[in-house]
This record gives structure tokens, sequence and C-alpha cells, in this order.
């Protein structure tokens, strides 16, 4: 079991979620206001998406991600920011000509996903490792291998620390391949991501494997989405992980009421100290993940 917790907050995402709860942020104002909250609550880490102002649809703006970062980076919290580089491998079929993109589609290559981290240099950044059916329809994620070997390349030489984010046990495999190939500096930094559709479920038997597929030496966090969100800290804890929480994964604290994030970490906080740990503050989180010292 894993005492000294790292809790990364997820705080907004990309998906579906503005018009199911008023608690989800939305401008880089809104979004940088809840990353100081978590961290003042109890992460280490925020994960930060960013949102079109005007549709609340995920963006991949780099003024965006700018205006959001350098504020939570103006603020108090010396919270580590980890910044998403998912956006841009969406594809949808169109209906007419499945060989085309359809409306929803936004399929980008390796460098343009990363313009946003060239340009603000967080301590990490994430990579899906892998291409996933997403959800009940024709949604792809489209993450290929080429293209990872190239954004780890990137991302390696930028200095950033990249969070290798598996979603099932090939990802997990596809991974430690990049470890291996000596594209991931030690020590590899993991995110099991669990109850995705068609991802792998948010069950200990799920968990278990991914984090036994890890190459030695591996740091991990996991999460599961929805209900399943504060389950799965006790497990990846029990399990000898850090966690995940935030409004990008879930967003009801209990039956019926809707969560901020400061409420999620708060939530979490708690777990972790019932079962006898303790939250990591952002400098002790520096020094586990190896990341070079602020400043």
């Amino acid at each position: 079991m894993n005492t000294d917790v790292i809790i990364t907050c997820a705080v907004t995402g990309a998906g579906d979620t503005v018009g199911k709860s008023d608690k989800v942020p939305v401008t880089p104002q809104q979004v940088a206001d809840s990353a100081i909250e978590a961290a003042r609550a109890g992460a280490a880490v925020a994960h930060i998406h960013v949102r079109d102002p005007e549709t609340g649809k995920g963006s991949r703006d780099v003024e965006l991600f700018r205006e959001a970062v350098e504020l939570v980076r103006a603020s108090d919290t010396d919270v580590i920011i980890n910044l998403t580089a998912g956006m841009g491998g969406d594809w949808i079929p169109d209906e007419d000509n499945p060989a085309v993109g359809g409306p929803g589609t936004d399929m980008i290559g390796p460098e343009e996903r990363l313009a946003h981290v060239k340009a603000l240099l967080p301590e990490i950044c994430t990579l899906d490792c892998g291409t996933l059916n997403f959800g009940g329809g024709n949604d792809i994620y489209i993450s290929t291998p080429g293209y990872l070997h190239e954004m780890a390349r990137i991302v390696q030489e930028l200095g950033v620390k990249p969070e290798l984010e598996v979603f099932d046990l090939g990802m997990a495999w596809f991974a430690s391949s990049l470890v291996e190939a000596g594209l991931i500096d030690a020590p590899p930094l993991f995110q099991i991501c669990l109850g995705i559709p068609w991802g792998a479920p948010a069950d200990t038997n799920a968990m278990t494997a991914i984090r036994n597929a890890l190459p030695p030496g591996a740091m991990w966090a996991g999460f599961g989405i929805s209900r399943m969100q504060m389950p799965m800290v006790a497990q990846a804890m029990i399990l000898g992980g850090n966690v995940r929480v935030g409004l990008e994964d879930n967003l009801y604290l209990d039956r019926g009421v809707l969560a901020t994030n400061g409420d999620l970490v708060t939530r979490a906080k708690e777990i972790v100290e019932r079962l006898g740990g303790r939250t990591l503050s952002p400098a002790e989180a520096r020094v586990k993940m190896g990341l070079k010292p602020k400043g």
C-alpha cells in the first residue's frame, strides 16, 4: 500500500459536461480558479484542459491555455501543472463517406498536438498511449504508435515529464515499449484510466492487471470515472499507486449532490487519511516524481 499519496485533480476535461453541472469550469479564469481551489484542498497536481468560452466545448487554443496557466502560476499554491496533450485525435466517420471525417472530427499531427506544451513548458503533459473506441457511436480517439514515438521524443527534448495515460492492457504494453526505447526519462509516470467505454472497466481486476504490466520502477496513479471515482481512490492507494479525482471524470460528491473540484479533492484526502496515509505537497510530489525543483 502507498501511504504517501499524490492527488491529481483533473479540473474540467473536454467532455459534454457543461450542461450537466454549473460547477464545471469553462473560461480560463474559471479553470484557473478551480485548479487553485483544488490545490488549496490538497491536490499536488492540476490536470488542465481548456474550453471555448462561447460554446463550452473542449479547445486546443494555445492562448486559452496560456491565460489559464499564467493565472495558476501567479497564485500562491505552487501546484504542479499537468497539461493535456490529448486534443486533436477525434475521428468520426462521415455517414455518407466513411473514408473522410464527419462533423466533430478534429485530427491533427504530433507537432500541433503539442503546440501549447512547447509554448508554456508545463512540468507534466499527458500522452494518451493508444487508439480507443469511445462510447457507443462511431467516435474514435486516434493516437498511433508513430505519432506517440514522435510526441515522446519532442516532450523529452522539451524537458517536460510525460504522464503515460493507459486505458487498457495493450496501451500499458505499448507505453512500456516507449520506456524501453529510451524515450521516457526515469522514473516513468503512468496514469491508469478506468471506466471509459470501451477501455478497461473500473474494477480491481483491471487496475491490478495493468499495474502488474508496468515496467520496474514505474510511478503510477489510477482513477475511475463517475460513481467509481472514490472507490478507485481507495483501490489505487491499496495497490500502491497515487490517485486522481476531478470534474473531468465525475460530477457528483454524493448521489444527487453536484461537486466542485475542491469537494472531490477533500473527499479523496479524507479517504487517504482514513486508510492511514497522507497526501503530499507539490514540493514533495516533485521529489517523488523526479521533477526538477521549481525555480
